[in-house]
């Protein structure tokens, strides 16, 4: 114990309790190594060069049964390289006495018995060390489901956040949630270990979670969510690789969760998607298989905007629509010049963010006019310039 408080710094930091339990320890791989020696003696009494003490089975309980005298949290307060120095010194005190303790006739095969019990006592660390982490590990795939399935079902609350920390999640804000299905042939524990790996690689935090055929991550730290999906998105199975938008912490991650959901299972209405697709890019699927916040966003943010603004700006996009996309079509039925539709055009564009001009933006376009007029709703009046 001297020794390991002059030559061991961690030691010195441990609380007395903490070190008890490294005494504990010495004493019990002491103890149990004259028990094991003793019991390994031949017939005579005398301890033979091959005595049974190279049978692996007993040895190793023996030395297993070394590390129960203390509480298995010890596992989690010094690590496996201090174990091993732990260890290391014990068996260096143990042979610079035996001259002192034992006859000299029998100094060798007392030698010898202790690299062989110094084997066993290596290889019961390795095995406490390891069930230490397996359990760990499990217990934190639990936490770390309880996490995401606590986003998608909108139960985000203080203990949600403590199990993130307890997963080491940063707490930064701008979470995103990626969305797809779970590839074939590939265990959790090494699919999600790859997932974070991928995601700190390039900045972010990483929470995984399998919910039936589909692979859940949520993404900290996102500044581009299209870049954030795409570190990712090779680890993912076939099928649509989905973004949710950008929300402001972990507690409001359940808004980019429901929209991931939601452009998921509206997704084949795409064939041909980019991967990974933001879901804002499904809204006009997503409102066609009747997702309702889809829906109300394409008329608050779409239809509104268009009817409520000067120049008639959604009768013009409609009948540009009505004409196949025809500058000079619309111009006739609207009797302008086409400079006026094309000017109307840029308005739109300016005004929704969608270009009228360009395939998928004109089919949002559409479907947000039809769900407008449906919702029988009335915009504001644009004030007149004063």
């Amino acid at each position: 114990m001297a020794r390991m408080d002059g030559e061991m710094p961690w030691f010195r930091e441990l609380s007395a309790e903490e070190r008890s339990w490294v005494g504990q320890i010495v004493q019990a791989g002491i103890r149990a190594f004259v028990d094991w020696y003793a019991d390994a003696s031949g017939p005579d009494g005398q301890a033979g060069a091959t005595g049974g003490r190279g049978e692996a089975s007993a040895s190793f309980a023996v030395a297993s049964s070394v590390f129960g005298a203390a509480p298995r949290a010890l596992a989690g307060t010094i690590s496996l390289q201090q174990t091993v120095e732990l260890v290391r010194l014990s068996i260096e005190v143990v042979e610079h006495d035996v001259d002192r303790i034992v006859d000299a006739a029998d100094a060798d095969d007392v030698r010898a018995a202790i690299l062989r019990y110094a084997r066993e006592i290596a290889f019961a660390t390795a095995e406490v060390y390891a069930r230490a982490a397996e359990m760990r590990g499990a217990w934190d795939a639990r936490l770390e489901a309880l996490v995401v399935d606590a986003v998608l079902r909108a139960e985000g609350d203080e203990t949600m956040l403590s199990r993130a920390s307890a997963l080491g999640w940063s707490a930064r804000g701008d979470v995103a949630v990626v969305l797809g299905t779970l590839p074939a042939r590939r265990t959790d524990d090494d699919l999600f270990e790859d997932v974070r790996r991928a995601a700190h690689a390039a900045g972010m935090d990483a929470l995984c979670a399998a919910q039936g055929d589909r692979l859940v991550v949520l993404l900290g730290g996102v500044e581009d969510p299209r870049a954030a999906g795409s570190a990712l998105v090779d680890l993912f199975g076939a099928g649509p690789v989905v973004v949710g938008p950008v929300t402001d912490d972990l507690q409001h991650a359940h808004v980019s969760a429901r929209a991931a959901l939601a452009a998921h299972r509206a997704a084949a209405g795409w064939p041909d998607a980019p991967r990974p697709v933001l879901s804002g890019e499904l809204l006009p699927e997503r409102a066609l298989a009747g997702d309702g916040h889809a829906r109300r966003h394409l008329v608050e943010e779409v239809f509104l905007p268009l009817a409520g603004a000067r120049g008639g700006l959604a009768d013009s996009l409609a009948t540009y629509l009505e004409q196949g996309g025809s500058v000079e079509g619309t111009a006739r039925a609207l009797f302008v010049h086409p400079n006026t539709v094309r000017y109307r055009l840029r308005q739109v564009a300016d005004l929704t963010g969608l270009t009228p001009n360009r395939p998928r933006d004109a089919l949002t376009l559409q479907v947000a006019l039809v769900l407008g007029r449906q919702s029988g709703r009335i915009p504001a009046p644009v004030p007149s310039a004063s």
